[in-house]
């Protein structure tokens, strides 16, 4: 229906802006339902600093409203992400029992007749997506990397075009409002490869689901009861599941935005190929990982030197990582190392020149899983992601194996990283510590009374799905180009039999409940 109706207009550059705003719109507000007020606040707010941002020639005035523009837009992402966590550790600490009040939702439930609680926190479909995407703007306009937009409905469809609303690819200003001003443009190669990419992310997702529901959200969900060989398999199971997951939401997207007429960037690069942490990075969710080096990690002085932010970063982390665990004993043990580097610094210059190179590198992967949540174990997360890209730095200097091309010694790498990017994931999954801890304490009886023939019979079908994910992602990419043209240059007719045949393949497999997309919760 919305192509039906895309046709009349595409052609008048207004005519669709306004259209695919509308379609926006009320997609979100199918999804998200009164919560769509906010994402008009956020379109009208940071519209107008951006014009106040461009039409003053003096620079305190445009460092004022961008910073208004940012604290706004934090405010509003730490309101729906962090205020429960901040009142619960209130009453942890004080040891009140005040109960939480949602102000928003009794707004919306007074003004909307909605039937929300008040003492739960709703948080909005996509909230740190479209604030990322909204920060970019006024941040570029600061920087004079674009110019600014024709008008307030421009800026809402950049914000808001569908596609990439709800879950990614978090996408730059300076890499979008360009397009909105430019002729639909569509051919057959594009058209082909905009319905590969639609249908290799509907294969992607119900893959992903069939192993979610048949075998990984169990370990998680009961991790006393599998076997410590289960738990392994489980483990690289869930690297494989929540990348099909996000990446075939996003090449969904992309498929969408491209018949559609825009073009948006790449954000998954087989990341499992990654022979290191920080190769691994470059390729996982890389709209995400762009987006806080070019405006975070840079800023704070990138891999040059700490900065007073980095150092303020670190306290705020801190400060969240006492309140989440509501221990005094862990604050005083975070002050005695932030002591104990002091001396060293102090005494022993390389140690400082260390600190000061890698605290950004550190800082940006604490907030990075900060930004999925207020948990101790997506800090944790982020922190090991962090650790793993500061010894790599380490390891480049000594490594014999740099510029080493031997099959072996690649594959090895390979596997290397993917074991330690999964076994992090424990963290980023497990609902609590006490799911971490117990799926530790499994895999140290690895070799206790595990049968792997039985375990592999009992859950064929879900490795062979594991086992062909794996290869087929570690397919070399050439080969992979080399079919997505080959079914982009084929006639319609074979294009739509090939889509169908895929389609009755995927819904082979489709479980009876559809699980939501894992990233639509950040």
């Amino acid at each position: 229906m919305v192509l039906l109706f895309f046709s009349l207009v595409y052609k008048a550059n207004r005519l669709r802006t306004g259209y695919l705003l509308a379609v926006s719109l009320f997609f979100y507000f199918k999804t998200s339902g009164v919560f769509v007020l906010l994402l008009l606040f956020t379109i009208v707010s940071d519209y107008n600093w951006g014009r106040l941002i461009h039409q003053t020639a003096n620079e305190n005035r445009k460092k004022i409203y961008l910073t208004i523009s940012v604290i706004l837009n934090l405010s509003l992402l730490c309101y729906f992400k962090y205020s429960y966590f901040f009142h619960e550790s209130a009453n942890q600490i004080s040891g009140g029992h005040d109960k939480f009040f949602n102000h928003f939702s009794h707004f919306s439930n007074t003004f909307f007749n909605t039937g929300f609680s008040v003492d739960k926190l709703l948080l909005p479909v996509g909230v740190s997506f479209f604030t990322f995407q909204s920060l970019s703007y006024t941040i570029d306009l600061y920087r004079n990397k674009i110019k600014p937009v024709n008008s307030v409905f421009d800026y809402g469809f950049f914000v808001c075009f569908f596609p990439h609303l709800v879950a990614g690819p978090i996408v730059k200003a300076h890499d979008f409002v360009h397009q909105i001003y430019q002729p639909y443009k569509l051919n057959k190669f594009e058209f082909g490869m905009a319905l590969f990419w639609i249908i290799n992310g509907f294969a992607k997702k119900i893959v992903a689901d069939y192993m979610a529901v048949n075998y990984i959200d169990r370990i998680f969900d009961t991790p006393h009861l599998p076997s410590g060989l289960e738990v392994v398999f489980g483990i690289f199971g869930y690297s494989l599941q929540i990348y099909m997951d996000f990446s075939g939401y996003t090449d969904i997207a992309i498929g969408l935005a491209l018949i559609l007429g825009y073009r948006l960037k790449t954000n998954f690069n087989s990341p499992y190929k990654a022979l290191s942490t920080s190769e691994f990075w470059k390729r996982w969710h890389i709209s995400l990982s762009s987006w806080l080096q070019e405006y975070l990690y840079i800023p704070l002085g990138g891999n040059k030197k700490g900065s007073i932010g980095s150092y303020l970063a670190i306290l705020i982390i801190c400060a969240f990582l006492v309140l989440l665990s509501g221990k005094m004993w862990l604050l005083y043990c975070l002050l005695g190392l932030a002591f104990l580097f002091l001396l060293l610094a102090l005494f022993i210059p390389k140690v400082k020149q260390q600190i000061n190179t890698n605290i950004n590198l550190m800082v940006t992967m604490l907030l990075g899983g900060l930004w999925h949540g207020s948990s101790t174990l997506f800090i944790i997360w982020g922190g090991l992601n962090g650790l793993g890209l500061v010894i790599h730095k380490f390891w480049k200097k000594i490594s014999p194996f740099k510029g080493n091309e031997n099959i072996i010694i690649k594959f090895s790498l390979m596997l290397i990283t993917l074991t330690f990017i999964s076994f992090t994931r424990i963290f980023f999954r497990s609902p609590d510590m006490q799911t971490v801890n117990m799926l530790f304490y499994r895999m140290n009886n690895f070799f206790g009374g595990d049968k792997f023939f039985e375990i592999i019979i009992g859950y064929k079908y879900v490795f062979a799905l594991m086992v062909a994910g794996y290869m087929i992602h570690w397919i070399p990419e050439r080969v992979k180009e080399k079919y997505r043209g080959w079914f982009a240059t084929q006639h319609y007719v074979v294009m739509g039999a090939i889509t169908v045949i895929l389609i009755f393949l995927s819904y082979q497999l489709m479980s009876g409940e559809m699980q939501p997309f894992i990233y639509f919760q950040f």
